[in-house]
């Protein structure tokens, strides 16, 4: 079995170290040492009380994963659990790191708890589709009352040990050695008597929040909110209202137990799971060793000050990363780092940032007109204007002014990197950086790798988005690259359905019934219609060969509807709302254009739209996995969920569609393909290999 715990006698005082690198989760040798170390403390007439800790970096951070769905050795936690609970003899938790999970849960079935401050403790099991399951969702609210455990399970993040400490999570935040504190507090509570405080008997906080349904019901809205379709907030909610109104412990750990085994069997805990070593995945390249020499970043360079640049730079200034940001003019710079200093300003009124922080962090920025300012940056990164010859023409600039091993890099979103390289005398230090827009915001950094970028530009690339608190993917060099190039049929389809016979409104309630944040056309509503509008005219395109599915967005433009700045686009938003209203008149004008197209309009299933937007962004992952352009199929569920919107709970769209069965999606393609043609529906070579050979895209992941 897997770990253990050391038991030694300090005087009168137990002492239990869990010893189970690298973060102590609770294995089967961990929860037998729990077992028998409890077992020898309460026979041994000498020992007067027992404290807990742990090895290394960590308190215990959370249940073994790897033991979820197989037999288990040892005893269960629940076993270990109980024999606490009847311990007569005080025991001391003595937090010295990570009580994650059912780490955080044996802590509080110790009697008292004593935290480093440095320490995190959490319940973050709502992430991975359950809910705390050894207790938590019974003791806390006993602890700290209904309201703050049902705030502080919902969100499932970590607090530092101070915090904890407030809320009442703990009694005591150590000064120095945590082992020392923990053995000082339970010689206070011995000489005190040695009072156990058993927090299952407690009732205090929970008699007064029965007269508080109101409780309940802003945690289903809050999580409705915060976590749209997940099933296990409500699980908690009501095991967490099961504390409150049963009164009764076991009853209470009863609903637990139901709740937790509706969780387990649930297709959004496998999902979410995935996710959650999907995002410890993609950092592992597999020819960029791990031991692969990184460049420090102290400083970076943002070439542009707009809605991209701007939020760039505010990356850096929140990790304390001085930044030089360069715009053309004096009046431009102005403008864009007053907007990072509005949207400090806002976080300030919300109650997220204090002044003082916001002092820190604009004192962090500098602005330039002179490219001859961005020398001594570690790191350039260009968001202009998304033209290869203008950016091509920037990466000279940039190369002349940086300083020898300094990473330049391209914010694109799809153009080609190797364009950019070549107009240097250092590609092997170039390197697409995609951030998602707004770029202070999206968890996503798409890291693009050129034909001659280093492994150390590379590694160095994929250290600086952990350090900017992004998750990071890498992606080879193509059009579109991972994210991008797989949207292309998804757009496509939404245009070509509302021409078929389905509204805007009914493909955009599919996709949001579906878990999307939004629709397609309510997404072309936020970029603006005009873009690619503008684009089209710029180009001297005819108006016959404009794409169909961009002829009513055309249109619209015409109208001066461009979505959102103008309030009419796709939808009407009533002056001062983001809201938006269905339009009979965009119905008529949608039913207009097909009619000028010769198309026949039908009644088009919710089903199908699902399936026309959804398959290609499937068939066109597949391509991106056979050409090499993403790693693994994770890393395409990854950028998808972090960088569009794609639903959590389903996994992401590469495991999602092993969910459906890659038999069924390809009967669907090849059928779309008999009837509309087009590249779109052409079926990736390696889903067909895949199909053929009965496997999935899990078999891909190695």
């Amino acid at each position: 079995m897997k770990g253990t715990v050391h038991y030694e006698a300090r005087g009168d005082i137990a002492l239990m170290t869990i010893d189970n690198p690298p973060v102590n989760p609770l294995s089967g040798g961990v929860r037998q040492g729990l077992s028998d170390g409890i077992t020898n403390a309460l026979a041994d007439d000498n020992i007067k009380a027992i404290v807990l800790t742990g090895a290394g970096r960590a308190f215990i951070a959370g249940a073994d994963i790897s033991e979820f769905g197989g037999a288990n050795q040892g005893p269960s936690l629940h076993d270990c659990l109980n024999a606490m609970d009847a311990s007569a003899k005080p025991i001391i938790a003595a937090i010295n790191g990570t009580a994650f999970g059912g780490g955080l849960e044996v802590a509080l079935c110790c009697h008292y708890r004593v935290i480093s401050p440095s320490a995190q403790v959490g319940l973050p099991e709502v992430k991975l589709g359950l809910l705390p399951g050894a207790g938590g969702t019974q003791r806390l609210p006993r602890l700290v009352g209904a309201e703050k455990a049902l705030d502080f399970m919902l969100t499932g993040d970590g607090i530092p040990g101070p915090a904890a400490h407030e809320l009442g999570i703990v009694d005591e935040v150590a000064d120095g050695d945590i082992v020392e504190a923990g053995i000082s507090y339970a010689n206070k509570i011995i000489a005190q008597g040695s009072p156990v405080r058993c927090i299952r008997n407690e009732d205090t906080l929970l008699i007064p929040d029965r007269e508080r349904p109101e409780i309940f019901e802003n945690a289903r809205k809050q999580s409705a909110r915060r976590m749209r379709k997940r099933f296990a907030p409500e699980m908690i909610i009501q095991c967490v209202e099961a504390a409150v109104n049963l009164g009764d412990f076991d009853a209470g750990m009863k609903v637990e137990a139901d709740n937790f085994g509706q969780c387990l069997k649930h297709p959004q805990r496998e999902a979410l799971i995935h996710m959650f070593f999907s995002e410890r995945e993609v950092a592992k390249i597999p020819d960029v060793p791990k031991d692969t020499p990184t460049q420090e970043i102290k400083q970076a360079g943002v070439i542009g000050c707009g809605t991209m640049g701007g939020g760039i730079s505010m990356n850096f200034l929140n990790v304390g990363i001085p930044v030089t940001v360069l715009e053309v003019d004096q009046e431009a710079l102005d403008r864009g780092t007053g907007v990072i200093k509005r949207n400090y300003d806002i976080q300030v009124q919300r109650g997220r940032m204090s002044a003082e922080e916001v002092d820190q962090r604009m004192a962090l920025l500098t602005g330039t007109t002179s490219f001859d300012d961005l020398g001594e940056a570690d790191v350039i990164i260009e968001a202009i204007y998304e033209n290869i010859d203008v950016k091509v023409e920037t990466f000279k600039k940039m190369e002349a002014v940086a300083k020898p091993g300094a990473i330049l890099a391209s914010n694109t979103s799809g153009l080609d990197i190797d364009k950019m390289a070549d107009a240097t005398s250092r590609p092997e230090s170039v390197i697409g950086l995609h951030f998602f827009s707004p770029a202070n915001v999206m968890k996503l950094l798409e890291v693009v790798r050129g034909a001659k970028t280093s492994k150390e530009t590379i590694a160095s690339s994929m250290k600086l988005g952990k350090t900017l608190n992004k998750i990071a993917a890498l992606s080879g060099n193509a059009p579109g690259f991972i994210g991008n190039r797989m949207l292309g049929g998804y757009t496509r389809q939404a245009g070509e359905i509302i021409l078929q016979g389905a509204t805007p409104y009914q493909v955009d309630n599919a996709i949001l019934q579906f878990g999307m944040p939004m629709g397609p056309f309510q997404m072309n509503d936020l970029v603006g219609l005009d873009l690619g509008w503008r684009a089209r005219k710029l180009s001297g395109m005819k108006p016959e060969d404009v794409p169909i599915t961009a002829r009513v967005a055309d249109k619209l433009c015409e109208m001066e509807r461009f979505g959102q700045k103008t309030n009419r686009g796709f939808y009407v938003y009533p002056e001062g709302s983001r809201a938006g209203q269905a339009d009979p008149e965009v119905v008529a004008i949608v039913e207009e254009t097909s009619a000028e197209l010769g198309i026949s309009r039908r009644e088009i299933g919710d089903d199908e739209v699902l399936k026309r937007c959804l398959y290609p962004l499937i068939n066109e992952g597949a391509k991106l996995l056979e050409q090499g352009i993403a790693i693994r199929p994770c890393d395409i569920d990854i950028v998808y969920i972090n960088g569009y919107g794609f639903p959590e709970v389903t996994g992401g769209p590469m495991f999602w569609a092993d969910k459906q069965g890659l038999d069924n999606i390809l009967a669907d393609i090849k059928k779309f393909q008999e009837e509309y043609g087009g590249d779109i529906w052409e079926p990736a070579p390696l889903l067909e290999k895949l199909v053929a050979e009965g496997k999935d895209f899990a078999s891909l992941q190695g």
